[in-house]
């Protein structure tokens, strides 16, 4: 909360100087995020509860990644369809009831054609059912302070009664699409997929996220459409080490999405920019009656703020650092801060920590060392 409390002041400082025009949005709702910070660039509408369609695998791909990443599955495991995963209708790659497929091949299927046979057979082979894994899906999205979002089922099809109270905001597809990338950035092998195969190059795979081709530096993410639903677009695109999202709901064409994504993120690339100032090599504080004679400092955070773009170069950072510190020094005990600055006004005061601990000399420590002392005396 310190940290984007830092950020926030950062952006509210230098917002009211932006000067180009305001993106052009056509839809229900929009938002644009840096998805470093978290800090909301652009917005419209966007805790307004609209269908999502296959937005929605934004989500499915998140429990995905992290039952990867925490090793409860593998990508070269196989996964087998059932009668329900082969009986999904809307896009699909056509999987038979009995048929095997890797992870890697399922994930590559939703992420690049938005397959939701394959979806349901993920959150089977996950979950034990796809129910199970709404259950999930709605946990992990309260974890996240999605709010504005209700989950039915794993692929965002709306084409039955039950599906009328599956929801969510833009606000919430950006930070489940905030949290899939920043967390688990393997997920952009495949949504930066233009054209694949699967089945050994027998069945053609082309990206239903058309920015994926035409937009530069775009890292996904996840279409939508459904006739409830309109076009959706959750779009993410990174330059100069800085990646935004931007979402919109309910447009009218395919057109209209991929415009309204594009000037949203050309508008966030335009105008701002991440600066990380640096604590340099070797800034360490001296430790007095300890095992180390000294003790480097690191920031206490993630230093990145988020700022008006024609600033950057005039942005400045001080470290300040305590004459000394006694032993023991705990690991993360602070030694100092670091002030970022743009002219006389302090952007930041970051605190600067120990990065690991040191332990006090013990009584035969300190007699070892005088005893070293005297004897190279003699």
């Amino acid at each position: 909360m310190k940290k984007m409390a830092l950020v926030i002041l950062v952006f509210a400082l230098l917002a009211g100087s932006v000067s180009a025009a305001e993106p052009e949005i056509k839809g229900k709702s929009a938002i644009l995020m840096d998805a470093a910070t978290g800090t909301i660039l652009c917005e419209q509408n966007i805790h307004q509860a609209l269908a999502p369609a296959s937005v929605t695998k934004v989500m499915t791909m998140l429990l995905i990644m992290e039952a990867i990443d925490d090793g409860r599955i593998g990508w070269e495991d196989t996964v087998t369809a059932s009668e329900a995963a082969a009986a999904k209708g809307g896009s699909q790659v056509y999987l038979k009831v009995g048929e095997t497929m890797t992870v890697a091949d399922m994930v590559k299927s939703i992420a690049v054609s938005s397959a939701n046979d394959c979806a349901c057979a993920m959150a089977e082979h996950i979950a034990g059912s796809e129910a199970a894994f709404v259950e999930r899906m709605n946990a992990r999205a309260a974890e996240l302070g999605m709010h504005d979002t209700h989950f039915v089922n794993c692929t965002g099809l709306d084409d039955d009664a039950s599906a009328k109270d599956h929801k969510t905001s833009a606000h919430d597809i950006a930070i489940m699409s905030r949290e899939l990338l920043v967390n688990h950035p393997d997920i952009r092998k495949y949504t930066t997929i233009w054209m694949d195969t699967i089945r050994e190059g027998a069945f053609g795979l082309s990206n239903t996220n058309k920015m994926v081709r035409y937009y530069p530096g775009c890292t996904g993410l996840k279409t939508g459409f459904t006739a409830a639903a309109g076009y959706c677009l959750s779009a993410s695109a990174e330059r100069d080490g800085m990646e935004l999202i931007a979402v919109v709901m309910g447009a009218e064409t395919s057109q209209d999405r991929f415009s309204t994504c594009k000037s949203l993120l050309d508008h966030g690339f335009a105008n701002y920019a991440l600066y990380e100032p640096v604590v340099q090599e070797g800034a360490s504080v001296p430790v007095t009656l300890g095992k180390a004679d000294s003790v480097a400092a690191m920031p206490e955070n993630d230093t990145r703020l988020l700022v008006e773009k024609a600033m950057k170069n005039s942005i400045t950072a001080e470290v300040t650092l305590e004459a000394s510190a006694e032993a023991p020094v705990a690991q993360g005990q602070r030694l100092g801060t670091l002030t970022v600055r743009a002219g006389d006004e302090i952007l930041a005061e970051v605190p600067l920590v120990a990065q690991s601990a040191v332990e006090k000399l013990s009584f035969g420590d300190l007699m070892g060392r005088v005893l070293r002392k005297v004897a190279m005396a003699k």
